[in-house]
């Protein structure tokens, strides 16, 4: 009787060893869908990044404009 609560265990641990050996697969492909698609905050913090880097180059070019038109020719 005591021989089985004794084993009981390391049976019991190769559950968990079992557990993780079948959940990896299942976590990295968690991982690869998680690096190949973006959440709607990303696509908008990307938006928004595109649209004030836009505004600065209009602002850029905007006073190389002026610059070149106060130019003496």
């Amino acid at each position: 009787m005591r021989a089985p609560l004794l084993l009981l265990p390391l049976v019991l641990g190769g559950c968990s060893v079992a557990k993780a050996v079948i959940s990896v697969p299942i976590k990295a492909g968690e991982v690869v869908v998680d690096a190949t698609t973006e959440s709607q905050e990303e696509a908008d913090a990307k938006r928004g990044r595109a649209a004030r880097k836009a505004e600065e180059q209009a602002e850029k070019d905007r006073k190389r404009a002026e610059k070149a038109a106060r130019a003496p020719r």
